[in-house]
């Protein structure tokens, strides 16, 4: 199965409000028009990069009013064909739920649609899964309830690492912690708390983990789409460029500028459609083999 994507059409896209430490609408307003250019461009250049690297990518219609619903990241977990679609914490963000809704039901075929009640839970940008270990990486903090650990848990029927986040500038797990394909973690360790940072350690390996710095986090770099060898993200410095390199993996670096005004970058303005909890009989033959 090719890996499978949804994207929001960036049209609507502009920053309008301020409900994280990155946004900042008065920098937006300065020049509305060529943020909106450089949005579009930046957004195609994603759509372009996930297609070269074998994706498919459905896309959804924007709507006025909703800005950020051209980061779908947060707008669901899917799994097994099965979404668990996010209770937002804030009423800026409320209503994009509906659009959501539609657009995983009729526009990606996705088999069983819930909503969350009574608990902040805000998609894949807190519930991480980590298709090497199979289990899900699931955050709270400044926007999701401690008790969406369970909600995931019992939902999927898999494991689940809490992750309790550190800061208020890396709000979501997805802007300071990424699973990549070879089975390392690239993170950014000051975003998470002692016990995330405990958690991470029991299920890595030293040379597994990968720290990024304070500017590769401040990029927005961490944010990243990992997809087999291709590493695709807001553009990173020449040294963190190098270090994944040397790991075998091919960097493809987007200018995402107009996004990290809103406080997201590549993995927040995606959302990964085809994810399974077991490989295909295949695939686990090959495991085996290994």
């Amino acid at each position: 199965m090719r890996p499978t994507f949804l994207m929001t059409d960036p049209g609507h896209f502009r920053v309008a409000y301020e409900i994280n430490p990155w946004m900042r609408p008065g920098d937006w307003s300065a020049d509305p028009a060529a943020h909106d250019a450089a949005a579009r461009s930046g957004w195609q250049s994603l759509k372009r990069a996930l297609e070269g690297a074998g994706a498919e990518v459905t896309v959804m219609p924007g709507e006025a009013g909703l800005p950020d619903l051209v980061f779908p990241a947060n707008a669901a977990v899917v799994l097994d064909g099965r979404a668990l679609v996010a209770h937002f914490r804030y009423p800026e963000r409320a209503g994009e739920t509906p659009h959501f809704h539609r657009a995983l039901e009729r526009l990606t075929g996705i088999a069983m649609v819930t909503d969350i009640e009574g608990v902040y839970q805000e998609g894949a940008g807190d519930c991480i899964w980590d298709a090497n270990r199979r289990l899900f990486w699931v955050a709270s903090g400044p926007r999701s309830s401690p008790d969406s650990v369970k909600v995931i848990s019992d939902f999927f029927g898999q494991e689940t690492v809490h992750m309790p986040l550190a800061t208020k500038a890396y709000y979501h797990l997805d802007t300071c912690f990424c699973p990549l394909s070879g089975g390392e973690i690239l993170y950014y360790p000051p975003a998470l708390s002692e016990v995330a940072l405990a958690a991470l350690q029991a299920h890595t390996s030293a040379d597994q983990r990968i720290e990024a710095t304070d500017a590769d986090a401040r990029a927005f770099c961490v944010n990243a789409v990992s997809l087999g060898r291709k590493l695709i993200m807001a553009r990173p410095g020449a040294e963190l460029h190098d270090r994944l390199s040397a790991r075998g993996y091919d960097v493809i670096g987007i200018d995402l500028d107009p996004y990290l005004l809103s406080g997201g970058g590549a993995f927040c303005m995606t959302l990964r459609l085809d994810l399974v909890s077991q490989p295909a009989p295949a695939a686990r033959c090959l495991e085996a083999a290994a």
